[in-house]
């Protein structure tokens, strides 16, 4: 069903990168920041959740917490950048700006969906994801425009995640089928702003935009890189492990 799987690809970004960000908790570089990232992490798994229910109701057969904890790799289709490994602090603001810019953009526009269900999650979760931005974005500029070392290693931050960037404008069949219905958003229309917020941020922190490459690709199909099995491993245990426990 082509409107379960869109929903699926939404949820697996949010939850994948909640996941990776719930584990800067009690490891932050201040407090006030270690606190920061966990309720980032909390908006993620929240909106996960409001989608991964709908994505129940939408397959009849599935819990929400089926589908967070029960599918293995190549059946999740989460943006590949949310996988990518924490890194330093520098490593986990670039990949959090990064998708918080594309996040604003998409929901601004899912949030006119024509799917009500979609519709709402859109304009709710848009509420947390200005304050990602906001978040992100100031500590981008922070580290860019600050000391020669900070500078030097968001920069390559910058370098090393950026061929993870292209998969945000991508469209395939089911994509196209969503926009035409009106369900859907049109994710090519968003890269110019996209470009916009971008290159005006990089450009008032002082770091150089990467050259557009070689861009990685293949999370609408379920192909994702080394990363994502070992994050699932942890994810996972507890529910696979003890199947039927309640609590």
């Amino acid at each position: 069903m082509d409107l379960l799987k869109y929903t699926l690809r939404i949820a697996d970004s949010s939850i994948i990168l909640g996941q990776r960000l719930s584990s800067w908790c009690s490891k932050g570089p201040t407090l006030e920041e270690d606190i920061a990232l966990s309720n980032l992490s909390l908006d993620l798994f929240g909106q996960a959740n409001s989608l991964l229910e709908y994505a129940s109701e939408l397959d009849g057969t599935k819990s929400a917490d089926d589908f967070a904890f029960k599918r293995n790799e190549r059946e999740f289709y989460n943006l590949q950048l949310t996988e990518q490994l924490n890194g330093h602090f520098g490593d986990t603001i670039v990949r959090h700006f990064f998708f918080s810019v594309y996040s604003f953009l998409f929901y601004s526009k899912l949030s006119n969906s024509k799917d009500e269900t979609l519709a709402a999650i859109a304009a709710k979760s848009l509420k947390e994801i200005k304050y990602h931005l906001t978040h992100s974005k100031s500590w981008v500029i922070r580290l860019g425009d600050g000391t020669e070392e900070s500078n030097k290693r968001i920069q390559k931050s910058l370098n090393d995640l950026w061929q993870f960037t292209g998969e945000f404008f991508e469209m395939d069949d089911i994509d196209q089928k969503m926009y035409k219905e009106g369900i859907g958003v049109n994710n090519s229309s968003l890269k110019s702003e996209w470009d916009k917020i971008v290159n005006t941020t990089l450009k008032e922190s002082n770091l150089i935009r990467p050259e557009d490459g070689h861009m990685q690709s293949g999370s609408k199909n379920g192909m994702h890189t080394e990363h994502l099995g070992h994050l699932l491993s942890e994810m996972q245990f507890l529910p696979r492990a003890y199947p039927d426990a309640e609590w």
